[in-house]
């Protein structure tokens, strides 16, 4: 059985060339070359072999991803990595450590918020990791809500210093991953009080171990939060819970670029707009719209794979059972996720775009489009995070009961993914500050504002959009990008008109707000299906190269848009921009669509190039050998180390020959 290829005869019905389609994915043939080498490298070495994962207890599981921070940062000094390069070694060891908020949020919070003087003085020892830091903002009575963090940071004249205090229980620092066990600093966001003055949340560096013998500094309670959902998954990681007792920093550790306090203790705004500390925030989101496409890609290509591979049911004459994946009902959950997967790639392409255009514009001093990168950002992440971590436990439950095993990868998968629907921006706050967005863009178009931003122009020709009638009338019509958007826009456009109009009969805009802050939601869902769809759109408009390559993608962009007609046809019928008849058309074409990717569906999960190691699951295995080598892992559970079971001769023995007794406590 080993070598051979059980899912050849699926990748020898592909229509288009895998190869240039795994350049499609990455971005670039730079890009290609660049993970398809790391991803390989990492999976060739035993030190970092992750199958055993969910039998660690808790200590050892954080020891060995110590272990294997430690040998990957090895690995990138002695092979002189580029920070490209390096990034993707992180990502591929895929083991969620401290290193990940030190390189992801610790140093980019240096970055966009502290002076040249502090960048010079800390960033050369966080690059080298001789100082490990952490992110502390979040607290145990707030998250999302950062005006409202009760740490304070007090400042103090005669020492030159500011005193860090946590003066509640609920200030306490809680959830900062790498802040329990590992960090030495940490920036630390609290209200920053100087002259009996509250000015609001600042950050600070504060340094809160020894870097000697890595002991809590004097008045700094610092430990782990304790175990989290799932096996392994997010538990090699060392959130944490932090408080302080009058703490003093020096001064120069106030995080100055945008904010000052001078000797004196005066507080004065720099010169640096505070626009651009956004621009920050607009990286982050954008990497995890990125990252939202590679966990669901994982999913579907476990799930696609094991689909291929499992029969049930269907047998004629003792003839061969039939392929779950030929089963109308698995294509229709499985395919519109394989479609999300490609459209939340090419969004966050998009993204990356206008994150380095927004940064331009600032520098310029234009701070037009940044409502809209705001929007945009806030937006995808919560539209792209909620439906990843929806997808990939819909994968799990389209590999039936194999996929509940730890040994199927998806139980650890959802349970490392899932936490971004709340960090960053808790997925419902972030498209209620989009519905803000788009609140805001509505009420100005009666005094001839025109909204700025590619993304919300279509809201402009609001005439256009309210008398807005599809003209399908063939299941084939649906094939045009022309009438897919044109649903879509004047769906989007319709809600935001509709809440607008129900916000003005509040005398109270706040009140208003909060009593139609559902249809607020769902109105700004809709505005970002819009920017999705139409960026699938423009991809297909770009040159694609490869032999029927482009004529997939067009398959997966419809399966994408007309799956999201399907979902939501209640407000494309209430909007009146559809008719019932013209909405079974999009389910007819949609079934069509389905025949079309169902030959090339194995091949297209092939495109992500993901090695086996990466995937860490049995069922979505390349070579499809999946029956023996679920046997043989069985086996290697400690459970299986004894034959007969720890507690045998205590509690079994004794109730088969009817003697337990317990001793009485």
């Amino acid at each position: 059985m080993e070598g051979i290829d059980h899912l050849a005869h699926e990748r020898n019905t592909a229509q288009f060339n895998v190869d240039d389609m795994k350049i499609v994915w990455a971005g670039s043939r730079h890009a290609f070359q660049l993970t398809d080498r790391i991803s390989k490298f990492v999976a060739r070495d035993p030190a970092f072999r992750k199958d055993n994962r969910a039998s660690l207890v808790r200590k050892d599981l954080l020891k060995n991803t110590l272990r294997k921070a430690a040998y990957a940062w090895k690995q990138i000094t002695e092979l002189r990595l580029t920070e490209e390069e390096a990034l993707s070694l992180r990502y591929f060891v895929d083991e969620p450590a401290y290193a990940d908020l030190h390189w992801g949020m610790f140093i980019p919070a240096i970055k966009g918020q502290g002076t040249d003087e502090q960048q010079k003085k800390w960033l050369p020892l966080a690059y080298k990791m001789q100082i490990i830091g952490c992110y502390a903002q979040t607290e145990l009575g707030h998250g999302s809500n950062i005006q409202g963090l009760e740490t304070t940071a007090s400042f103090d004249s005669k020492t030159d210093e500011f005193v860090v205090h946590s003066p509640t229980l609920t200030s306490s620092k809680w959830w900062p991953g790498g802040l329990g066990k590992v960090a030495t600093h940490a920036v630390v966001y609290a209200r920053l009080i100087t002259d009996g003055q509250d000015y609001g949340v600042n950050g600070f560096i504060v340094q809160i171990r020894s870097l000697e013998d890595h002991t809590p500094l004097p008045g700094i309670t610092v430990g782990d939060i304790g175990m989290k959902f799932g096996n392994g998954g997010y538990n090699s990681m060392d959130n944490g819970v932090l408080v302080f007792d009058h703490v003093r920093i020096p001064r120069d550790q106030m995080l100055m670029r945008v904010s000052q306090v001078t000797r004196e203790g005066k507080y004065v705004q720099s010169d640096v707009p505070r626009q651009l500390v956004y621009g920050t925030m607009v990286f982050i989101r954008q990497t995890i719209v990125f990252d939202a496409s590679s966990a669901l890609s994982r999913a579907v290509c476990i799930a696609t794979r094991y689909s291929a591979v499992r029969r049930q049911f269907g047998s004629q004459n003792g003839g061969p059972e039939t392929q779950v994946i030929d089963y109308k009902t698995q294509q229709s959950r499985l395919f519109p996720l394989l479609a999300s997967a490609y459209a939340f790639r090419f969004v966050s392409e998009w993204l990356k775009w206008l994150y380095t255009d927004v940064t331009q514009r600032l520098q310029a001093g234009d701070y037009t489009t940044l409502p809209e990168a705001h929007a945009c950002t806030a937006g995808l992440k919560s539209l792209t995070t909620t439906a990843s971590a929806d997808g990939i436990e819909e994968c799990r439950k389209l590999c039936g009961g194999h996929g509940y095993l730890c040994s199927s990868g998806l139980p650890e998968l959802f349970a490392i993914y899932v936490p971004a629907c709340t960090y960053e921006g808790d997925n419902i706050v972030l498209l209620l500050q989009v519905a803000r967005f788009l609140m805001k863009t509505v009420s100005q178009l009666p005094s001839g504002k025109k909204p700025v931003g590619t993304t919300i122009a279509y809201i402009g020709c609001i005439e256009k959009q309210l008398q807005f009638k599809s003209d399908v009338q063939k299941a084939e019509d649906w094939l045009k990008p022309s009438a897919v958007l044109g649903v879509f826009e004047a769906r989007s456009a319709k809600m935001s008109v509709a809440c607008a109009k129900n916000l003005i009969k509040f005398s109270n805009q706040e009140e208003g707000f909060a009593e139609l802050s559902v249809d607020l939601v769902e109105a700004a869902i809709a505005h970002c299906q819009v920017i999705t769809v139409s960026k699938f759109i423009e991809k297909l408009e770009s040159e694609i190269v490869g032999d029927g390559v482009k004529q997939q993608l067009e398959a997966l962009c419809y399966i994408y848009a007309l799956s999201l007609v399907h979902n939501h046809k209640g407000d494309f019928l209430a909007t009146g921009c559809l008719t019932p008849n013209q909405a079974d058309l999009a389910n007819e074409q949609l079934r069509s669509l389905y025949s079309q990717v169902r030959p090339n569906a194995v091949a297209l999960v092939d495109a992500f190039n993901y090695t086996d190691h990466f995937l860490g699951s049995i069922l979505g295995r390349y070579d499809g050998n999946v029956y023996p080598k679920l046997y043989e892992e069985a086996w290697k559970d400690p459970l299986n180390d004894t034959v007969v079971p720890d507690g045998y001769h205590e509690y079994i023995r004794p109730l088969l020959k009817q003697r337990l007794q317990f001793a009485r406590l």
